[in-house]
């Protein structure tokens, strides 16, 4: 498993190719931190120049990290593709938030966090 240092994925659910997009600049501000972007959209498209892909199941690296932006409609959809990734923990951004989710992830073992992403790693706590 790939240790939560720097150089770990993180994989973004819910990751825009419009640069002003909140999942965009997560997706490049990971990328200046360090970190290995996977960007996951249903249409898999490429976001600041790291192609991207259509599912978590098309994910074949141990993620650190999975962050949110996508609403609790999308994300209750995700929950065995959550848990078959086995990611470390789950960050949920303003506007993910999905309480029922975060319990059943929460139940099965993986750290659940309500924050944005973007302060995080501005501030040093990602």
């Amino acid at each position: 498993m790939i240790k939560a240092d720097s150089g770990s994925y993180a994989a973004v659910l819910g990751a825009s190719p419009n640069e002003e997009r909140y999942s965009f600049k997560a997706v490049r501000m990971l990328k200046e931190h360090g970190f290995k972007p996977i960007p996951v959209h249903p249409k898999g498209h490429s976001v600041d120049g790291i192609d991207g892909l259509k599912s978590l199941t098309d994910i074949s690296v141990d993620v650190d990290t999975l962050t949110m932006y996508v609403n609790a409609k999308v994300s209750d959809a995700e929950f065995d593709n959550i848990v078959a990734l086995k990611p470390r923990r789950v960050i949920f951004n303003p506007g993910s938030e999905n309480r029922e989710l975060a319990q059943k992830l929460q139940d099965v073992g993986i750290e659940i966090i309500e924050a944005c992403t973007l302060v995080m790693l501005q501030t040093g706590q990602y």
